[in-house]
């Protein structure tokens, strides 16, 4: 019998010490670290004030304005990280074939979106949430996404399980070449 194997054909990051890989693997050596005061919310009723916020990051750079604006942070996060896997040498056939991918996320949503659109319905009615609420608040549209953006076939799911969650994304490719 064959031996089947999970192969890492790419790695791309967007992180609050890097937004790509390199960027990341040279903080990491560096010793930096992404803990900052929030800035995406204020957290003046909050006893938190630290967070890892991803930083400098503009979704222009990685996909188009309107593209952007029907995903929310965590799906541009996602995208960005899969243009800089894909981009890696010995992928250019990646298109040609049906693929199975997981995206692993460690923050698979952002609650903006949930506030957001909670204050539309108390000040504006139900006829004024945005329509695209729902899809682009879940969690599984970073995988979406990545597929609609690059045109991939075949499975498609993320991976949500905090720090185990590349090793579980390794394990479920295991699974699917089984």
């Amino acid at each position: 019998m064959a031996k089947r194997r999970v192969v890492v054909t790419g790695m791309g990051a967007v992180t609050p010490i890097g937004l790509s890989v390199d960027e990341f693997w040279q903080s990491i050596k560096a010793q930096k670290t992404g803990f900052s005061e929030i800035t995406k919310f204020d957290t003046t009723n909050y006893k938190c004030k630290l967070a890892a916020e991803v930083k400098e990051f503009d979704a222009k750079n990685y996909m188009d304005a309107k593209e952007a604006r029907r995903m929310e942070l965590f799906s541009q996060y996602a995208v960005a990280a899969a243009k800089e896997q894909l981009r890696m040498p010995g992928l250019k056939w990646i298109r040609k074939i049906r693929i199975w991918q997981a995206v692993p996320l460690e923050a698979a949503w952002e609650p903006s979106a949930i506030e957001r659109e909670h204050t539309r319905l108390i000040e504006k009615g139900p006829g004024r949430v945005g329509p695209l609420f729902v899809p682009m608040m879940i969690s599984n549209m970073a995988a979406g996404n990545v597929s609609i953006h690059f045109g991939l076939k075949g499975k498609s799911i993320n991976v949500v399980t905090a720090c185990a969650t590349g090793t579980n994304t390794i394990g479920e490719a295991f699974r699917a070449i089984q």
